[in-house]
């Protein structure tokens, strides 16, 4: 038994901050789409597969026994997988899982688009596969997310990836699931659960673009520095002001208002600059470039580095920005908006080459 699956990326639209105080966050779910492949095995092994290599461990009911500490390479992946086995809670044959490589940039750097969710979303519903269960890969897969970074992060960027287009999410708590997995009772607690607070837009007529700072940055680490800057007051008001800017992109966008789309990104782009974040001078770059064309940018996720998303009114609007950023060395892709987690009809060749 195996099955290939792939799943997309994410990019932040509206309400990185915000949505870990209760407010919420607009997220696109964006290609280059990543894949993977699960087979079932005869033994009660489990190998997990990336291009850092391989990680076995063996599946017993409590979870997968990966014999001392899992290399950070894939801490996602195996949390996610051994989560599913959890709720399973039974003895149960292993298997194989094979996580292809994120989208990077031409220098070799990871573009800051998900890796660490997708990998979540993707072993949890390829492991639900080959245990044959009906549970809800989201819910495992914000679990696991969170667990795997200390409880930290919203689970915006999970949510996107599983369901695609571009949603609105407000944190769902994971908490009751995390004490139900560590009591063994996870199954149930699942069963039991809220559903998830996510909905997806219709589509929209506005073009997107990512361009690349060339940096990168620790996100728990910036969550962390923000968290013991901005509390009480000032959360509350981030939090109110975040909310109205991104209900304003969103009208926008659905609206075909594109004035109120670039007044919605410059208002969030200020607004994360209140959180006083360092931010890379490419970034400052791409947002003053972008308007220059009629278009807007803002740093997409907690900032310090990666990219930005940029709106542009149309395709040819786009193509004359991604033009200027390639002749000023900025690397930049247009995006589409991409279905969320699915099947697919055959296998990545360069996965089925690494189970051999």
């Amino acid at each position: 038994m195996e099955r290939a699956l792939s799943a997309p990326g994410k990019l932040f639209l509206a309400g990185e901050y915000a949505v870990l105080w209760g407010g919420q966050a607009r997220v696109a779910a964006v290609g280059p789409r990543a894949t993977a492949l699960v087979r079932r095995r005869q033994d009660r092994e489990v190998h997990l597969l990336t291009e850092a290599g391989r990680c076995s461990g063996h599946l017993t009911p409590l979870g997968i026994n990966f014999g001392g500490p899992v290399p950070v390479d894939f801490a996602f992946a195996a949390r996610a997988a051994s989560e599913v086995v959890r709720a399973h809670g039974r003895e149960a044959v292993g298997f194989d899982l094979a996580l292809g490589p994120s989208p990077r940039a031409p220098d070799g750097r990871k573009l800051g688009v998900g890796g660490s969710a997708r990998a979540c979303v993707l072993a949890c519903e390829a492991v639900r596969f080959v245990l044959e269960e009906r549970l809800d890969p989201l819910k495992l897969a914000l679990l696991a997310h969170a667990l795997a970074q200390g409880g930290k992060g919203s689970g915006a960027d999970v949510a996107a990836i599983y369901a695609g287009g571009v949603v609105r999410y407000r944190q769902y708590d994971v908490s009751g699931l995390a004490a139900a997995s560590a009591e063994g009772r996870l199954e149930s607690a699942l069963r039991q659960s809220a559903p998830v607070e996510v909905w997806r837009f219709p589509p929209f007529a506005a073009a997107l673009s990512y361009v690349f700072t060339g940096a990168s940055a620790s996100t728990p680490e910036l969550i962390a520095s923000v968290e013991s800057r901005v509390k009480g007051e000032a959360r509350s008001r981030f939090v109110i002001d975040s909310d109205e800017l991104g209900a304003q992109l969103e009208a926008g966008l659905l609206e075909r208002d594109f004035r109120a789309v670039r007044e919605a990104a410059d208002g969030l782009q200020r607004l994360l600059g209140s959180l006083q974040l360092p931010v890379p001078e490419a970034a400052k770059r791409i947002v003053a470039l972008a308007s220059s064309f009629g278009s807007a940018a803002k740093i997409s996720g907690a900032g310090g580095g990666d990219g930005c998303i940029v709106f542009s009114e149309d395709a040819s609007a786009r193509a004359a920005l991604l033009e200027a950023m390639a002749a000023r060395d900025l690397y930049a892709l247009p995006l589409e908006v991409e279905a969320g987690l699915r099947g697919e009809p055959s296998p990545d060749p360069a996965l089925v080459a690494w189970m051999r």
